[in-house]
């Protein structure tokens, strides 16, 4: 599969799109630097915990594969060590406790973190070989995953563990796993601040989800893949209600509108600080370098319809 050679006016394009919002409004142009950024860079990341060969090597790892979700904790915890529940709970964030208990520390007596982590490299770099074919050694490839690079390792990684413990891994040799890394370590940037946007809201981890799937980012049913069960959807809901952030029927209402657009604007601010080092050239290429790629891994139907991120892969081939 043949990516298409980026020329100056597609840089140009990408460049008036990342930075449309106004130039005198600084914190908007960041936000919107940042939002677009990470939409371009979500699907490499996530495309380990859908894609067949990642489903494969869990499998020689011995990890069930009839979900996905042993080896999305295996994969996501790895970095940790050997994290037990609570630790896992907290980072995560969105999950049931008694959800993550289900799988950790289980996952830790099927495989070693170590083992994981070589396990995880080997995932990544099978769905990227087969997705992006000869092309993930371009010369397109090797540019992106050097900016990527940039922006993963200068911005600061206080208060960011799951950014942190990612970083703190030895980097990758070849450049489409060296953007793998930044584009990981890139998104657990952005949900560390998430999570601190949220507890800024005092929405906890079951009212993060109601009051985002009140908006309509995604029906209710694909939150329920949390481990929330339907008594906690509701009382969570009805604390939602007390607050008038939804109505009975879990809509949501202007405050709650207004609330989520507030969460969603503070983790953009909070995640803009990688983009704001490399600057906008740099921002705005490393946009158009990503874009084909991203179209291929959203057009491969490996990725859900329908995200709790609010996201529509689909959308992205456009």
């Amino acid at each position: 599969m043949k990516l298409p050679r980026i020329s100056r006016s597609e840089i140009g394009r990408a460049h008036s799109i990342i930075f449309s919002a106004n130039r005198e409004e600084s914190d908007m142009e960041q936000t919107t630097i940042a939002r677009q950024m990470w939409k371009v860079l979500e699907p490499l990341h996530a495309l380990i915990y859908y894609a067949p060969e990642a489903f494969e090597v869990a499998a020689a790892l011995g990890f069930a594969v009839d979900t996905r979700w042993q080896s999305y904790f295996a994969w996501r915890a790895s970095p940790l060590g050997a994290a037990g529940p609570r630790l896992s709970t907290a980072l995560f964030y969105s999950f049931a406790p008694k959800m993550v208990a289900d799988y950790i520390p289980g996952v830790w007596l099927t495989a070693s973190p170590d083992d994981v982590l070589v396990a995880r490299d080997k995932a990544a770099d099978r769905s990227l070989r087969r997705l992006l074919g000869d092309h993930v050694n371009s010369p397109a490839m090797a540019e992106a995953a050097k900016i990527a690079r940039r922006a993963a390792i200068g911005a600061s990684l206080t208060g960011r563990p799951l950014a942190a413990a990612n970083a703190e891994l030895s980097w990758p040799a070849e450049p489409h796993m060296g953007l793998w890394r930044a584009a990981t370590i890139l998104r657990e940037h952005r949900g560390d601040g998430h999570i601190a946007a949220l507890l800024a809201a005092d929405l906890d981890p079951c009212e993060s989800l109601v009051s985002l799937a009140a908006t309509g980012a995604a029906p209710s049913e694909v939150f329920a893949s949390r481990g929330w069960g339907s008594k906690r959807w509701n009382e969570a809901r009805m604390r939602l209600v007390q607050r008038q952030w939804v109505n009975k029927d879990g809509v949501a209402t202007d405050i709650g509108h207004e609330g989520r657009a507030e969460v969603e604007k503070k983790t953009d601010e909070l995640a803009s600080s990688p983009w704001m080092i490399i600057g906008s050239e740099s921002t705005a290429r490393l946009a158009a370098l990503l874009a084909p790629m991203t179209r291929i891994i959203a057009a491969s139907g490996i990725l859900p319809t329908q995200s709790t991120l609010g996201m529509s892969y689909p959308a992205l081939q456009k």
